[in-house]
């Protein structure tokens, strides 16, 4: 995800106004989401210019992607991965920017262990940010992606056993290029949680994948013997009258 077809470049978009304004936001939401979340391998698809990792307690973490300064070189649709072997992923706005977004949804989850989470985010095309792309020059990031409809990601994951667990919307203010006029619509961001919760120019959604299979329930056998049964003593005081009565008898 480094540069878009003869537009402006991911970096260059990041180091702009617009791209500094997304980007603070992911990155709150994204070190809050991986920080208690353990295991012992997480990967990062995609993005690389940003760590979105760095919060996450998980020893082993890795940048991938198909190009640029990453920890392994990969196709998101074939990773060089075993299966069930990933606690964590992240994918920042890696799937607008596929060819086949729902073949990398299956990639990850082969790969993540059983209740393993992964963490997306995506650009929101029923917002301003998804108006704008209509209006925009699409050979430039990020309008040059595909922005994905959130109920259409929700159907994805549903089918390749992700459950969704959280969510969230972020990022109401315009796409305005100069900072001035994002600081200006800066109240959209507290008033759009409240009046338009759908209209976030960003989405986030944590996922766990689900196996669910067939659990044997055996009964509990004992190895111990069943105890003897044996006869109640008499009791003293019984015994004791009975020999009473038996020497009265005698006598």
């Amino acid at each position: 995800m480094s540069i878009t077809a003869d537009g402006l470049t991911a970096t260059e978009w990041l180091a702009s106004s617009p791209g500094q304004y997304v980007i603070t936001r992911e990155q709150a939401y994204f070190d809050e989401a991986v920080a208690d979340i353990f295991g012992y391998h997480a990967l990062q698809l995609g993005l690389e210019q940003l760590d979105l990792l760095r919060a996450s307690r998980i020893p082993l973490r890795v940048h991938a992607g198909p190009q640029g300064a990453v920890g392994l070189r990969a196709d998101f649709r074939d990773l060089p991965i075993d299966s069930n072997s990933v606690d964590l992923m992240v994918l920042p706005h890696t799937l607008e920017f596929s060819a086949h977004p729902h073949q990398v949804v299956r990639e990850v989850a082969r790969v993540l262990r059983p209740e393993g989470h992964v963490i997306i985010s995506g650009f929101n095309p029923l917002s301003l940010w998804g108006l704008r792309r209509g209006f925009g020059a699409r050979r430039d990031f990020p309008w040059s992606g595909d922005f994905i409809h959130l109920a259409r990601v929700k159907d994805w994951f549903a089918l390749v056993g992700l459950e969704i667990v959280a969510g969230s919307m972020a990022c109401y203010a315009p796409p305005c290029a100069e900072q001035k006029w994002l600081d200006r619509f800066g109240f959209m961001e507290k008033a759009g949680d409240r009046w338009w919760p759908i209209a976030g120019g960003v989405f986030f959604l944590q996922a766990i994948k689900r196996v669910r299979g067939i659990r044997l329930i055996l009964p509990k056998w004992s190895d111990r013997a069943a105890p003897q049964k044996n006869l109640s003593p008499v009791p003293e005081r019984v015994r004791d009258e009975e020999g009473m009565a038996a020497k009265v008898r005698s006598e």
